[in-house]
């Protein structure tokens, strides 16, 4: 099996999405995790960019062991001794420069010549090899860049030291054939000495992770990738999408030092800090990726997973798939969510709550377990067990939220109160103290019913307790109220 190494853009590149900033303690939090992950090189930021980033470089220099910690420079000696001087804690550093070659790029973007550039490319690598012995040069615009130019520029790096070359799709633009041919070209026409070719696809036509792939297949060893595919306008490729495509084609002889277990967990802690949802039918990370609600789909997954399943959810850290009960659902999908309740039924039981079911699931569109049990016209002691009757906020700006909350448990009622980081997290917090269970919130969704700012909101809770998710459902014009609705219904949803 030959080694594809994983090269991470999330703290740079990622990052320059609007209004996903990261400060220096939450960037740290992100490589430790990448660390964990199996991520080979982390490119931790653009140092002389801003004196943050320089900051966070050094940090992320200092905190992670093994990994290879990557500066971003352009082709400017400046930039090139700051880099080198905010690396020089890491235990493996590289420095990562380069300069536009497309036509675009070198008439409009530095008004120069074609042998200008080729001169700067060189002199930006021969300068960086004086600070660090891992130079990575980029072509930026390789993508729109002629064949023959790129190639010649690419032989020049790697003769004035260049480690590993970059050939982004900057734009996103060429098609996956396009850009396997582009690195075929370079491996037939470049002597590369040791140095190996990178990948760096960006998603403006919804073809980073085929061009990456294709780069892979035709040569490539490194590709660059982000955690859930962020990064500048469309984003780029997506980390979680060409690591599980590459681990699934055996046929490919290509193996990654990524533990996929791990690739879930980290996905939602991007996507938190950074304030970024995951779309819900996102590749391998969305809420979606594992969720059946066709009846065909549903009664295929029950009977052998690989049906409708190409990965094992737990792959990828997520603990089971998902059968979502729809007017699309079939009698397999409903009978094995009664099994799931503690509810037999015959076959002519069976079809009698089936009617019933496809009836209500045309007038609603979450149909959750309290729903199926009234349709078997039982209903379990615990669904209503804990109840809230009282939630009183005080929250404001400049002031720490404070939530008093009563809760009506078997019809004993407990009151207590809690401090909390805004009004959600003061009142959820007060209900852990009351019922005293060791939950954890995996997944807290809030949806606008409508538009007004008065109308309905409601909340999705995913909890897990000893190992198993339970879901909790509520709707609400006050969202906090809803919040800690939503979280009482997935808490009465554990077995007493």
């Amino acid at each position: 099996m030959e080694k594809l190494f994983i090269f991470d853009t999330t703290l740079r590149d990622g990052e320059q999405v609007p209004g996903c900033q990261l400060n220096t303690i939450e960037k740290i939090e992100v490589a430790k995790a990448l660390e964990e992950l199996g991520v080979d090189v982390i490119e931790a930021g653009f140092p002389v960019s801003s004196p943050g980033d320089f900051n966070s470089v050094v940090e992320i220099s200092k905190a992670v062991t093994w990994p290879t910690i990557c500066a971003l420079t352009r082709a400017v000696e400046k930039d090139i001794e700051v880099a080198a001087e905010a690396l020089k804690y890491a235990k493996n550093k590289r420095m990562h420069t380069g300069i536009g070659t497309s036509d675009l790029h070198i008439k409009y973007k530095f008004n120069s010549t074609q042998e200008e550039i080729l001169n700067r490319a060189v002199a930006a690598v021969s300068y960086a090899k004086k600070f660090v012995e891992d130079v990575e040069f980029y072509a930026e615009d390789a993508g729109r860049t002629n064949n023959e130019y790129l190639a010649k520029v690419v032989q020049a790096v790697v003769n004035a030291g260049a480690t590993v070359i970059n050939i982004p799709d900057t734009t996103g633009y060429c098609l996956p054939t396009e850009y396997g041919e582009k690195i075929k070209y370079i491996v037939e026409h470049v002597d590369m000495k040791n140095a190996i070719l990178s990948t760096h696809c960006h998603q403006d036509l919804g073809m980073a992770t085929a061009n990456s792939i294709m780069g892979v297949i035709n040569g490539a060893r490194q590709v660059e990738v982000t955690i859930n595919g962020i990064g500048e306008r469309a984003g780029n490729t997506s980390l979680e999408e060409v690591v599980m495509a590459i681990k699934s084609h055996k046929e490919l002889n290509i193996e990654t030092n990524i533990n996929t277990q791990k690739i879930y967990p980290l996905s939602k802690m991007v996507s938190n800090l950074m304030n970024m949802p995951i779309q819900p039918n996102k590749a391998i990370v969305g809420r979606n990726a594992f969720a059946h609600s066709s009846g065909i789909h549903q009664d295929g997954v029950l009977k052998n997973l690989s049906t409708y399943e190409i990965i094992d959810p737990k792959e990828v850290g997520i603990k089971d798939n998902s059968i979502v009960l729809t007017a699309r659902s079939g009698r397999h999908a409903l009978k094995s969510r009664l099994n799931l309740l503690d509810i037999k039924v015959d076959a002519d039981e069976l079809s009698q709550i089936y009617t019933k079911f496809l009836e209500l699931a045309d007038r609603k569109k979450d149909i959750n377990d309290e729903d199926l049990l009234i349709l078997c016209g039982r209903e379990l002691n615990s669904t209503n067990r804990i109840k809230l009757e009282y939630l009183q906020i005080s929250s404001g700006k400049g002031m720490k939220s404070v939530a008093v909350v009563t809760l009506n448990i078997a019809g004993e009622k407990f009151t207590n109160s809690s401090f909390g980081n805004g009004p959600v997290d003061a009142a959820i917090k007060a209900v852990r103290e009351i019922i005293k269970r060791q939950v954890t919130i995996q997944e807290f969704l809030i949806q606008a019913i409508n538009k007004g700012s008065d109308d309905l909101g409601k909340v999705h809770m995913q909890i897990e307790y000893n190992d198993v998710v339970y879901y909790g459902f509520s709707a609400n014009t006050d969202i906090t109220t809803a919040s800690v609705e939503a979280f009482i219904d997935a808490i009465n949803k554990i077995p007493v």
